[in-house]
């Protein structure tokens, strides 16, 4: 959360410079409270375990979460049981009307096979539409964020020769992104995939952009340059021991399989594993919600989306516009923000600037005259 100082405080250039998130009593006496409300659709198979990483996260944070959790309807889930999903789980045809503040889109272990020969991909393909017109902002997490990045900007995933299992160090890409405020300049991640996404094909893209990668795991976040969509190709929420009882399933499975990089003391896999990721992990999770869905969503739920929704309106408009006219038309500008503290026009990063609505005041105090 920020802190809130008065508007004319010296201070404030200096943390704002630092990119220290600092909030203007301006803003503060200005903003609108109300509980976010957050879907996890959960597409692995270990639904409990992953429900529990993923709440754990989103719960060390001041914010008040209502938290929906999704199932496929078109898959068959045979590592829980049907009355944990029917208790617990909602169906995308029980939601599809609901708007939400943010959504979270876990992994799934089928990513040697191709998106259309997943059993639930139709289904999905409708889900990470309707997402796109009724939810603020989109976490993609590992095969999700693989998924994802295809399905809204076309980035092919890759088989790699053998599979990424470990925990890497990682450095960033955009310094002054908010979503790694806090973060060290070298930071540890896990990964557990078959494949990957190139960084060139996120590099060319017009509407993406890489924020931090690994020199030996690759790709580690990139997000969509309006902030709508988030891709981690790696498992931040894993538990300490998440990579060790995989590693254990595909030796007892007699996969070869190499032993998870930088995890076991000296790589001896009798060794208990260490956790150094923790704190990082919890960090991203903690400056999504903060910074691009509680800073950005609008007050009125039901205008969650909205922004994309003009934008898709406009979009098929134009198409039928060409289809009369023999030349071309220009392309329609963006429909103007809904929400009064939606992303600023004259923000210089991504995501909420808190200075956009600050206003200039003169100094409290003189200026030392000595000086």
């Amino acid at each position: 959360m920020p802190i809130r100082i008065p508007d004319a405080l010296p201070a404030t250039d200096q943390l704002a410079s630092e990119n220290i998130f600092v909030m203007t009593e301006y803003r503060a006496m200005h903003q609108d409270i109300r509980p976010l409300r957050v879907i996890l659709l959960n597409l692995m198979p270990t639904k409990i375990a992953t429900e529990t990483q993923i709440l754990r996260k989103l719960s060390n944070t001041p914010l008040q979460i209502e938290i929906t959790l999704l199932r496929m309807a078109s898959h068959d889930s045979k590592n829980v049981s049907e009355q944990h999903l029917e208790t617990f789980y909602r169906t995308f045809d029980e939601i599809e009307h609901e708007h939400f503040d943010g959504m979270i889109i876990t992994g799934a272990p089928v990513e040697l096979l191709e998106f259309e020969d997943v059993d639930y991909w139709p289904e999905l393909c409708d889900i990470m539409e309707w997402s796109r017109t009724h939810v603020h902002s989109t976490l993609h997490i590992c095969w999700g964020a693989q998924a994802g990045i295809y399905y809204h900007y076309g980035i092919q995933k890759h088989e790699l020769p053998k599979k990424m299992s470990g925990v890497f160090e990682h450095r960033q890409i955009k310094l002054t992104s908010p979503l790694l405020r806090g973060f060290d300049d070298r930071f540890w991640a896990p990964h557990s995939r078959y494949t990957c996404v190139y960084p060139e094909d996120i590099e060319r893209h017009p509407h993406l952009e890489l924020v931090a990668v690994s020199d030996e795991a690759g790709v580690y976040i990139a997000k969509s340059t309006n902030s709508r969509h988030f891709f981690v190709f790696g498992h931040p929420e894993y538990d300490r021991a998440t990579l060790n009882a995989e590693y254990e399933r595909d030796v007892a499975r007699g996969l070869d399989i190499a032993v998870p990089a930088h995890y076991y003391p000296e790589d001896d896999p009798s060794q208990p594993p260490s956790s150094n990721w923790r704190a990082h992990a919890q960090l991203l999770y903690t400056n999504w919600l903060n910074y691009y869905v509680y800073q950005t969503t609008p007050y009125d739920i039901e205008h969650a989306g909205e922004e994309e929704t003009s934008k898709i309106a406009e979009e098929e408009a134009h198409k039928a516009q060409l289809r009369k006219r023999s030349t071309p038309v220009p392309v329609p500008k963006p429909a103007a923000q809904s929400s009064e503290f939606l992303r600023a026009e004259n923000e210089d990063d991504d995501g909420y600037d808190p200075y956009s609505d600050r206003r200039e005041e003169s100094p409290l105090f003189e200026p030392d005259p000595w000086k």
